[in-house]
């Protein structure tokens, strides 16, 4: 007899276990990418558009590049003192000149007119106060006279008055005749006290007055010489050696009183005349040096004068040459200065790139590992040079640094290079 066995279903099979298997990996991913998976916000950059800039320890120069002028070492500007009309040219611009030299002449017949009238009044003034001189030691000689005359009146009545004297004790002589002459002797003593007396202050008078004509002459007679220089400014001579430069002038043109006329340029050296961003005045000071190269030669230059008034955000400053100067070096000709700004010092040094007027030097996007993604990190910058950047943190030698524009990578935090 045959007998059928029942057969157990099994609970764990294959397929079961494969699905709960998926699921219990899917639910692994999940769990995964909630709790650690990278989740900044990345964007992918094609490599070619981006430059890359690599972070070394060096020599950090603080310096900015200027262009320069170049210009006389001295000038001196010719302004007409008086105006007038050209008579004569006797320099043309461009010539050399040497100092005293005419290099014009102006007319100003009114000028000339009223300088004559002033010498006039001045010679007639000049005249009186001579006059009054004279007449001032006529009366001290009449003065002198008079004593003179009264001293010998008193030298003749003085043996006289004695003999009387004498003759009238032992009654010789009347009482009358011997009072005529004792009358007339003090009449003469007492003549010649009160007139020294008045000679006396009359002197002292004298002298005062003398001196304040004297001074009234002295300033009259400069002021003479004034007047006769004033037609001297009629004729514009060359204050020193230099070389000649004058606008387009014509015989009969008419020139204004203060109207400049021309410079003489001293040629024998130069200088350069510097414009320099604002930024930099606070650090720009006399003594600092800058460089250029002409001709394959390297020149350097040291600022010796700071104009600190700004046009156009930027000021001026005269640098001057510490050797030799370049040979055929030309008024007007601009040269490139390397202007240094302060001492060199060992630095971590990043290249200057766009992207500090993205970021404003607080952070860049740094490679990692292979180069396939950059992420973004906090950085300090210092000082600044046309070439390189002074990292002060965030940053080590080596790190490979973004440097280009950032203006298509949005906010996001991590760079995919492709």
């Amino acid at each position: 007899m045959s007998m059928d066995r029942k057969i157990k279903k099994k609970i764990w099979t294959f397929k079961r276990i494969s699905m709960y298997a998926l699921g219990l990996l899917f639910l692994s991913f999940v769990l995964y990418s909630f709790l650690f998976a990278d989740k900044r916000s990345k964007v992918k950059v094609d490599s070619e558009k981006i430059t890359i800039g690599e972070v070394k320890f060096g020599t950090f120069q603080d310096f900015i590049p200027v262009t320069g002028n170049v210009q006389p070492i001295e000038t001196r500007y010719l302004d007409a003192i008086e105006g007038g009309i050209i008579q004569s040219i006797n320099k043309e611009t461009g010539e050399i000149l040497e100092k005293g030299d005419v290099i014009l002449k102006l007319s100003n017949t009114s000028l000339e007119l009223s300088v004559l009238s002033q010498e006039a009044a001045l010679y007639e003034s000049i005249n009186r106060s001579s006059d009054t001189r004279l007449s001032i030691n006529q009366n001290d000689l009449n003065q002198q006279a008079q004593l003179a005359e009264i001293k010998y009146q008193i030298e003749l009545l003085k043996p006289q008055y004695e003999r009387y004297k004498q003759l009238y004790k032992k009654n010789l002589i009347s009482k009358r005749e011997f009072e005529e002459v004792e009358e007339q002797y003090k009449y003469y003593m007492k003549r010649q006290e009160l007139t020294y007396a008045s000679y006396r202050q009359d002197s002292l008078a004298r002298s005062s007055q003398i001196s304040r004509i004297d001074q009234s002459q002295r300033r009259m007679m400069q002021s003479l010489e004034g007047v006769g220089r004033i037609l001297e400014n009629l004729v514009i001579r060359s204050p020193i050696n230099g070389q000649l430069a004058t606008p387009d002038l014509e015989i009969g043109q008419s020139i204004n009183p203060g109207e400049r006329i021309g410079q003489i340029d001293v040629l024998d050296s130069f200088k350069v005349r510097v414009r320099i961003d604002e930024l930099y005045l606070p650090r720009t000071e006399r003594g600092l040096k800058g460089t250029f190269t002409l001709a394959g030669d390297e020149y350097e230059l040291v600022i010796t004068k700071i104009y600190p008034t700004i046009t156009d955000g930027r000021f001026e400053v005269d640098m001057e040459f510490t050797g030799e100067q370049p040979d055929g070096i030309k008024r007007g000709q601009s040269v490139r200065i390397r202007l240094e700004l302060g001492n060199s010092a060992q630095a971590l040094l990043l290249p200057v790139g766009g992207f500090y007027k993205d970021t404003g030097g607080n952070w860049v996007y740094v490679l990692e590992g292979d180069g396939a993604r950059a992420v973004r990190k906090d950085i300090r910058l210092g000082r600044k040079n046309p070439e390189y950047f002074e990292v002060t943190d965030g940053l080590e030698p080596g790190d490979r640094v973004i440097t280009s524009s950032y203006d298509h990578f949005g906010d996001n935090e991590v760079l995919l290079l492709k």
